[in-house]
């Protein structure tokens, strides 16, 4: 009798919110196809009470991730740079299956993602200095504008195609180096390298809660982002019904909105590398302070 052919065994993956790796509350799953278009994985679709969960665990972290050391948060995010590259083979593999572009681009977009990170991990304890300044007045006082972290920021990695690692990265770790704690929308057709990276996380010490990953249609939550009153920041690659729903829900509620383009360039070493991307996820204190005779 002939051997029945095996039926592969997809896995599904799960949302990572507070350190751990939950299934969506509602039960839903999106299918994941390879640039083939043949299924390869299933993922959890997340829904507004799955966002709520993320925030809430989001501002739970908050406290003691903007409260650490800057130089504690550098060395976690360095420490994950270090998962990355122990996973380079799983980034690269994940890349080119969703994308289809040849192993050495996917190779080359993994070396830029971690050199990225590395990027950002010296930023955490310098950006104080370039972003702050001594002002001067007239008088016998100290006058001193400080950054600090505005509080809970969603990341939504909505419409790239290209350098989904790479974007996904980008958009992240400013606002965590900031001492943000952060909800990342993974984007729906290229999310294995959001959640590989979600799954190291915890062996980087990142705190629990302080990264959070959700996959799901970035079009059906946005309304729900936009609209949170616990959400303090949204940064977003969205198009452009995505990006006006966005900015009109947090219109009513204040919140901060930092949108960029489709084709934005990731790439742009220059651009993202700068702390000048930090400027959307702090707000300035002054502080006056006598000064003697």
């Amino acid at each position: 009798m002939a051997e029945a052919e095996r039926l592969a065994v997809l896995k599904t993956w799960k949302l990572f919110v507070k350190g751990a790796y939950p299934r969506s509350e509602s039960g839903r799953t999106l299918p994941l196809h390879d640039a083939k278009d043949e299924l390869v994985a299933h993922i959890s679709h997340a829904s507004r009470k799955d966002l709520r969960d993320a925030v809430e665990a989001a501002r739970g972290a908050f406290h003691g991730w903007s409260g650490a050391t800057a130089y504690l948060r550098s060395q976690i995010v360095y420490r994950l740079a270090e998962m990355l590259e122990g996973r380079r083979a799983d980034l690269a593999e994940a890349i080119r299956t969703t994308t289809g572009v040849s192993g050495k681009k996917a190779d080359a977009e993994v070396s830029a993602s971690i050199d990225r990170t590395v990027s950002w991990a010296g930023w955490c304890d310098k950006y104080p200095m370039v972003m702050g300044s001594r002002n001067p007045v007239a008088g016998p006082y100290h006058n001193f504008s400080m950054p600090e972290p505005s509080g809970v920021c969603v990341c939504v990695h909505g419409v790239a195609e290209r350098h989904p690692l790479l974007g996904f990265l980008s958009l992240v770790l400013p606002p965590l180096c900031a001492g943000n704690a952060v909800v990342a929308v993974a984007n729906t057709k290229h999310p294995l390298g959001a959640l590989l990276v979600a799954e190291t996380a915890p062996t980087a010490d990142v705190p629990s809660g302080a990264l959070n990953v959700i996959t799901g249609e970035g079009a059906e939550l946005a309304g729900w982002i936009a609209s949170h009153r616990d959400v303090d920041s949204i940064h977003a690659i969205a198009d452009d019904a995505v990006a006006a729903t966005l900015r009109a829900g947090a219109a009513e509620n204040l919140k901060r909105v930092h949108t960029l383009p489709a084709d934005e360039d990731f790439t742009d070493e220059d651009r993202w590398t700068s702390p000048r991307r930090l400027a959307p996820f702090v707000e300035l204190k002054t502080i006056w302070h006598p000064s003697g005779a």
